[in-house]
């Protein structure tokens, strides 16, 4: 089976299990969407969940690749405090510390290319590595992404996999795994990737295969 994403600011594990499970294409056409994983993630925290979202300078009548990342109050170093704060206690923390901190370091200017390196960096960590993954700027899509042959080509999740307000996933059925806060606040499915690679390590495939 085909699909088709929106691209994702260390998206959450609905979006990953795409990934390993189907054909992927990310959409680098659409417009950008506030409020939703093309640039927040969200991390469990021991004050529940909490929402880190990198602030863009939207152009408007562009397509999401040309999005680009402001530099507005500091987030790298807000979000990186926040994951240290959030996950310095769990198990594999340090152990991928070093693989994540770069990109709170280092300065992207287009949303899509930091998303798009932070991706491939998961799919490394997590070991999926026979995705195949085709990005593509889908001008042979029809405008009408209604339609019929549309429809039979692609399953679109760019709507479904949302912070907010998602819609039905049959194919999605969140597993449980150990979390930080979990005597605390019970289970939280479907947070960001990095909650799940925090917390299980090199387990962490086997709850998205």
């Amino acid at each position: 089976m085909n699909c088709l994403l929106s691209t994702t600011y260390f998206g959450p594990i609905q979006w990953y299990q795409k990934l390993c499970r189907f054909d992927c294409f990310i959409d680098g056409n659409e417009h950008f969407v506030k409020q939703t994983y093309r640039n927040r993630c969200l991390i469990a925290t021991t004050q529940g969940i909490q929402a880190l979202t990198v602030p863009i300078d939207k152009r408007e009548g562009h397509g999401i690749k040309d999005i680009s990342i402001s530099d507005h109050g500091n987030w790298r170093h807000l979000h990186w405090n926040a994951l240290k704060s959030a996950y310095g206690e769990s198990p594999f923390f340090d152990y991928y510390a070093d693989d994540i901190y770069p990109f709170f370091e280092r300065k992207w200017k287009f949303l899509w290319d930091f998303n798009m390196e932070i991706m491939e960096k998961m799919c490394e960590l997590l070991q999926i590595e026979d995705y195949r993954l085709k990005i593509q700027d889908y001008k042979h899509v029809p405008n009408n992404l209604e339609s019929s042959i549309f429809n039979l080509q692609y399953n679109d999740y760019r709507q479904v996999i949302h912070p907010k307000h998602p819609l039905p996933d049959a194919d999605f059925i969140p597993k449980s795994y150990y979390q930080v806060y979990l005597h605390k606040q019970g289970f939280i499915p479907n947070l960001s990737i990095l909650d799940l690679l925090f917390n299980m390590g090199n387990e962490a495939i086997f709850y998205i295969i």
